[in-house]
Formats: structure tokens, sequence, C-alpha cells
């Protein structure tokens, strides 16, 4: 964790870190514009996932040139149909620079299924062994796909794996099988929402070190600032919300200066 205030921090707040943020979604000075608001917020570390592999050394020359920020690499599973030959290889050299801290963002999303399940699952699959032999995390997608993700997750040879299940909205009976495995479980700003039991009833169960703030910037932003593009400085409100414990996560259970 951070041992100082990064400048513009408030003094005496908490340091947070936006534990997935797809930064690449924005542009030179507006990526800078992010960055510096999140910092005066008191957030300071960035963990930016990959979607495609053709995205990776971009993101890596990036990551070099800001402090607190680091990526993970992979292929998402949307974009599943596009792991070639030889790209196993690829992302392991990739993965060895020092900014790389994790493999992902990877899984299964059975919603969209932009590619067919037995690819998707072949490439997380893939991707997961990378994972294991380098000793890394692997940042999970899962989306209607619940019992063909545990049924990855449980597979013995995979025990040990270190998974981040990344805006965990798989429900309690999900949690209660993923907890055992030692999963961490991302709460991004769905929490929030005031439909969101699958996302709320869960945390009553979860280890709260088990826990990983974050915000899938530029989606997925919470209230106050839900239907505008999401950002990171926008973590605060998530830890907000969570540091209120799960009895007290309904929307209108909050005071106001929190909603």
């Amino acid at each position: 964790g951070a041992t100082r205030a990064s400048p513009g921090a408030v003094a005496g707040s908490p340091m947070l870190i936006d534990s997935h943020c797809h930064l690449q979604h924005f542009e030179g000075d507006e990526r800078r514009a992010v960055l510096d608001r999140a910092r005066e917020r008191g957030v300071t570390g960035f963990v930016v996932p990959a979607v495609r592999l053709d995205e990776a050394e971009d993101l890596l020359a990036f990551c070099d040139a800001e402090p607190g920020v680091w990526c993970a690499l992979g292929v998402h599973p949307h974009d599943a149909g596009s792991w070639l030959e030889g790209d196993d290889r690829r992302l392991r050299e990739l993965l060895g620079h020092p900014k790389a801290v994790a493999v992902g963002e990877c899984g299964l999303d059975y919603y969209y299924d932009h590619a067919p399940r037995d690819v998707q699952e072949r490439v997380f699959r893939a991707q997961i062994e990378i994972a294991l032999e380098l000793g890394l995390p692997v940042v999970v997608h899962n989306r209607d796909s619940n019992d063909a993700m545990m049924a990855v997750l449980e597979v013995p040879a995979y025990r040990g794996l270190k998974v981040d299940l990344h805006s965990f909205a798989g429900g309690l009976a999900m949690a209660r099988r993923a907890v055992p495995l030692g999963c961490w479980f991302g709460v991004s700003g769905m929490v929030t929402f005031p439909k969101a039991g699958n996302v709320r009833e869960p945390l009553a169960e979860i280890p709260r070190d088990r826990l990983l703030v974050e915000t899938d910037t530029p989606y997925l932003a919470p209230v106050p600032y839900r239907g505008k593009r999401n950002e990171p400085a926008y973590v605060v409100e998530v830890a907000d919300r969570l540091a209120y414990g799960p009895r007290r996560l309904d929307h209108e259970e909050l005071p106001s200066a929190v909603r």
C-alpha cells in the first residue's frame, strides 16, 4: 500500500488503488487529466487491463511513463477469436515486463457470445496456464457464465491460481463457491445501483480482505455519476459505499453525503 499521500490528496485520507480501469480508452492530454483528477482524490494506483494482445506494447509504454500505473495483459473473451498459434509464447514474453502484474482481462462472456463458447474456454484456459506458470494473478471477466466459469476455476490442476473476479456480479451462490478457492472480488460502481442485489448480497459473506475496489472505467459509473463516462476518480464513491458495510448498502439507508 501507499505510505504517503500523492500531491493534492486530502491529508489523512486513505490511499486507494483502482484495480480495474481501461485507461487505454483515453488519449494524450485527456488521459493525463483523468489521472490528475484521480490522484487529487487520493487514488494512487491504477491497474489497466488489456483486452487484446495488439494493445500490449502501447500499454506497457504508458505504464513505464507513469508512476503508480500497472497493467494486466491478455485477451478478453470478446476477442478470443483473435487468439493465434504462438500467442501463448508472445504473451509470456510480454508478461516479463516489470509493469505487467497480471494476466487478463480474460474469461467467459455468454451474454454477448462475440466468440464461440468453446473458443472462449480454450483461450481462457490457455491464459490460466500461463498465469500459473508465471505465478501471476488472473483478471477474470464473467457474464452470464457462472456455472461454466466455476467449472473451470474448480479444476484441481488450477488450485493455487490467484483470481480477481473483476466487477463481481455472480450472486451469493457463485460467491460461496469462489470464496473457498481464495478468489478476490472486484467491487465496481454497480454496488451503488439500486437494483444490484446480486452485487451487494454476497458482500456479507466475502471476507473483507478479499475485496478490491475498481471502476471498470469508462463503464459502470457509480451513483451520482451513473450514465456518465466513468473514470478512476470515482473509485472513491465505491470505497465510500463499501465502508458502510454489507448491511447498509441500500441506497435509501445511506447518508446523503455518499449518495
